[in-house]
């Protein structure tokens, strides 16, 4: 349990990170993404999820 409050928190840093450093930028980069398809987000989601679950498995513990 300590271990997942522990990766939760770095969550946290690294997706917070850009809007501390670059407040200005993360606002037009949201525009730009409103006009992204639906189905390339779904696709890069499931990408990105694909690519933590097979880090998180091939350095678990």
């Amino acid at each position: 349990m300590k271990l997942l409050f522990c990766l939760l928190g770095l969550v946290l840093i690294i997706e917070g990170l850009p809007y501390f450093a670059f407040p200005h930028k993360m606002k037009k980069w949201m525009l730009v993404m409103q006009e992204v398809p639906d189905s390339h987000l779904r696709l890069m989601g499931f990408i990105a999820m694909a690519a933590g679950l097979l880090i998180a498995y091939f350095f678990k513990e």
